[in-house]
């Protein structure tokens, strides 16, 4: 699902590298917490896999195909297979909450009566049902992060990151967020959380990567994989 193989990142030449020849992999269906202190790398990692970066060397595959081969001009159809949720939400103020959802629909082209059937669907999946007239500046920090939960899912995405998706939610909506995306999870799609929230991460006993100044240190996983594994089915 998520392979990469001997990544590293720097900004400018010469500089300290954000990334130092890591390699992870991530199998579909898995949950996985990224964590770390600033600066460890995290968010580099996240942008990358949303192609707004490019490795300085190695490699990276998602879904069996090596996005750093991927031509500018289809950059938009490989974001559409990835959810991403954000911190700040990043809502469009102007518009209410069906707006927001439907908008993420018709960025792809679907067609009117789909967009008609999925956003309720939606809506009713992170329990927003009644709320589909409110605007952004209308809601709770929570409630407008399951707005933002419903836009990043609408399109059926196989893979869902989130980077520090409870940074601006008090513990009762941090711990309701989480367990939405642990449903989501069991939907089956692949869920990659970034949080500093260790609270979280120790009580929900899912794999969890650590990262420190650029590199991952430890991989506590139940099962595993070999870094040696060169993936030559790919």
């Amino acid at each position: 699902m998520i392979i990469l193989e001997n990544v590293s990142k720097s900004y400018e030449p010469g500089g300290t590298p954000a990334l130092r020849n890591i390699s992870l992999r991530i199998n579909e269906g898995e949950f996985v917490f990224i964590v770390g202190d600033s600066g460890s790398g995290k968010s580099t990692l996240i942008k990358l896999l949303m192609k707004e970066l490019e490795p300085t060397s190695g490699k990276i595959y998602v879904n069996n195909k090596c996005i750093n081969r991927l031509k500018r001009k289809k950059v938009p159809k490989y974001r559409r297979q990835i959810g991403v949720v954000f911190q700040d939400f990043r809502l469009l103020r102007d518009r209410n909450v069906y707006e927001n959802i439907a908008f993420a629909q018709r960025v792809v082209e679907a067609p009117a009566r789909l967009i008609r059937k999925k956003v309720p669907q939606m809506l009713s999946l992170v329990g927003l049902s009644q709320k589909y007239r409110s605007y952004p500046n209308q809601m709770s920090g929570g409630e407008q992060q399951r707005v933002a939960l419903a836009r990043a899912l609408v399109n059926d995405p196989k893979i869902l990151l989130a980077d520090e998706p409870t940074g601006n939610l008090d513990p009762k909506n941090s711990w309701d967020i989480m367990k939405l995306l642990e449903e989501i999870n069991e939907r089956g799609t692949t869920v990659v959380v970034v949080t500093h929230n260790r609270e979280i991460v120790d009580a929900m006993k899912k794999r969890v990567v650590t990262m420190k100044k650029g590199q991952i240190i430890s991989d506590e996983k139940k099962g595993g994989y070999l870094y040696e594994d060169k993936y030559i089915n790919l």
